[in-house]
């Protein structure tokens, strides 16, 4: 097992999960009447400082997952791997905490040519 590769998928996900929670969080404290009343500026700033911790999570992911830093992925694949992380981390975070957003089959045929996009983006090409 290739230790740098789940590292690095789990830096990852983490990344993705306190990105989701910096970008879309406070709409869930808005819709909850929590923050109805910030301004623009005092959701901006909360969301960037949430978005902070994403970073300490991401860019590791990124050094240590990177093919030239001895890592297992190119830089390619390693954004590929992020956007699906990202959709799936959202998915689960939308069904979750907004009960009026729903799946439809869209939205399961576009996973689906996520997974495709993953194949493409490993696929040894000479």
């Amino acid at each position: 097992m290739n230790w740098t590769a789940i590292a690095t998928l789990a830096l990852l996900v983490v990344s993705n999960i306190v990105m989701t929670f910096a970008w879309y969080g406070h709409l869930k404290l808005q819709s909850e009447g929590i923050s109805t009343h910030w301004p623009l500026i005092g959701v901006i700033l909360f969301s960037w400082g949430i978005a902070l911790f994403e970073y300490m999570f991401m860019v590791p992911a990124n050094r240590i997952g990177y093919s030239e830093n001895g890592g297992p992925f190119s830089l390619m694949q390693l954004k590929v791997i992020q956007e699906v992380i990202t959709l799936t981390v959202f998915t689960v975070f939308v069904t979750i905490f907004f009960k009026n957003e729903h799946l439809h089959w869209n939205h399961f045929v576009a996973f689906f040519l996520l997974i495709a996009a993953v194949y493409f983006a490993f696929l040894k090409v000479d």
